[in-house]
């Protein structure tokens, strides 16, 4: 590993889509989702000895997250994501200077911000775009210096400086924070249960005919789940009677549960009564005891505005959708928020300016950091957010992109072999596709910890590029 990060300049930076089918409908909240596109980033990067290196990136468009505007179409939310893209690309490759990988990000954050908002973006859909570039590159430099994720982060072969756009941590230790970092081996999935879930078998109208589970009865008994996320429709009434049905199921097994909002209570007062319900109510006493968090309950619009200091004291809570800004979780911490989620979306710089903001904050505080999913995709893109959250060190993650879509079996066959051969104890084939592995309700991150690239992404090198949707 080199005493000093890198610096290379951008050569070129190139987009691909696949659409991609839900198995089962997704519903958060006000939303439904049963296909979208995922986006691939290709990035070449030329280092200062001439050579060149290349990188991708891979992550879903989900509707109805980044923009929750309710007159904005699923394709108008495809489009923004686009545009977000856009203006990361632009930006990216507007010199020739080479620099490194952090101050790539970090010379561009404030200015595609601006950009973004010009054209009618949220923080959030704009961060998407230097989320996703910034992996592809860093990917790229990680197969160069052939080591992993974890080795270059330990290593702080990005050059971070987080004080630069982080005050608060100018005074703090990164690069020892980062060398001291353990990989974890493996990681609990903490399985999803969207609103549309079927709870029991005997719910299932009709389920998939491709031999996996439709029912969360029916997760818990292939997988092995301990750790479950429970999504929140926003009624007190209808989401103490829906948890009292998963509780028949999941209290016997469970490990550790979440709760996610997803902005559906209108205020603090409406959260509150929420609150008092699902603490109150006997047939849930086993389940909020081993609640760990209660995630984003009030819309993002504000969030902010409301002191939720009196809730956190009976429930940690966990800020998400309105994390759209580096020094979002600042904010929100004097509101009762002890928690932030880490998203592949939101940019791995994110959280790992984060993560040191937990570590300064020390035992006292006790803030911390959760893994979260936004349905991620067997393949390049689950690779690389459990190549994050293994290097952060938690001990769980959602995933959920492998229970609604049927792991990929829409792609090539020999695509789904390169990434079995590549990481065997990560993915497995059965019911016809290469699809993760989840066994005990554990992935096994061994291979994602110890091969080159940005969550050991050598296995792209087999990805059916013509298979792709035309480059944009």
């Amino acid at each position: 590993m080199p005493t000093t990060a890198p610096a290379f300049s951008i050569e070129e930076i190139r987009f691909f889509e696949r659409d991609v089918v839900l198995r089962l409908p997704f519903r958060f909240g006000a939303a439904t989702v049963t296909s979208c596109p995922q986006v691939y980033v290709r990035a070449r990067i030329r280092l200062n000895d001439g050579s060149t290196s290349e990188g991708c990136a891979a992550e879903m468009m989900i509707p109805k997250w980044f923009d929750k505007n309710p007159v904005l179409s699923n394709e108008d939310n495809f489009a923004q994501l686009r545009r977000a893209l856009q203006l990361a690309r632009a930006a990216y490759t507007s010199g020739a200077q080479a620099q490194t990988a952090w101050r790539h990000f970090a010379s561009h954050y404030q200015a595609l911000l601006d950009a973004g908002l010009a054209a009618g973006l949220n923080p959030l859909v704009t961060s998407y775009g230097p989320a996703l570039v910034d992996r592809a590159l860093l990917d790229a430099l990680c197969l160069h210096m052939s080591c992993s994720f974890s080795q270059a982060m330990s290593a702080n072969l990005c050059g971070m400086v987080p004080g630069e756009l982080a005050p608060d941590l100018r005074g703090f230790d990164f690069d020892a924070f980062a060398k001291a970092k353990q990989p974890r081996r493996s990681i609990a999935a903490r399985h999803t249960v969207g609103l549309a879930d079927a709870i029991g078998d005997a719910e299932l109208a009709e389920a998939p005919r491709d031999g996996l589970p439709a029912s969360l009865q029916a997760a818990i008994a292939r997988y092995g789940h301990r750790h479950f996320k429970l999504k929140l429709c926003g009624d007190t009434h209808a989401d103490v009677q829906r948890l009292a049905r998963i509780a028949q199921l999941a209290d016997p097994v469970a490990e550790l549960v979440t709760l996610d909002g997803n902005e559906q209570y209108a205020d603090a007062a409406a959260f509150q009564e929420f609150l008092d319900a699902f603490l109150a109510e006997p047939s849930l006493r086993g389940l909020a005891s081993k609640c760990a968090f209660i995630e984003q309950p009030i819309q993002r619009a504000t969030a902010l505005e409301h002191d939720l200091t009196v809730a956190a004291r009976r429930m940690p809570l966990l800020v998400d959708e309105s994390d759209s800004q580096l020094g979002s979780f600042l904010q929100a911490q004097p509101l009762g928020y002890t928690g932030v989620s880490s998203k592949s979306c939101k940019g791995f710089y994110k959280s790992a300016i984060n993560a040191a903001r937990c570590a300064q904050a020390g035992t006292q505080r006790r803030l911390f950091l959760s893994g979260e999913d936004l349905t991620m995709q067997a393949g390049v893109g689950v690779q690389q957010d459990l190549a994050l959250v293994g290097w952060l060190g938690l001990a769980h993650v959602e995933r959920n992109g492998h229970h609604y879509v049927d792991g990929m079996a829409a792609l090539p066959e020999d695509e789904q072999a390169s990434f079995l051969r590549a990481h065997p104890a990560l993915y497995m084939r059965s019911d016809g596709a290469t699809r993760l592995r989840i066994e005990h309700g554990q992935i096994d991150l061994g291979s994602i910890t110890s091969a080159a690239g940005f969550g050991g992404t050598g296995a792209a090198a087999g990805i059916r590029w013509d298979a792709t949707r035309t480059i944009w």
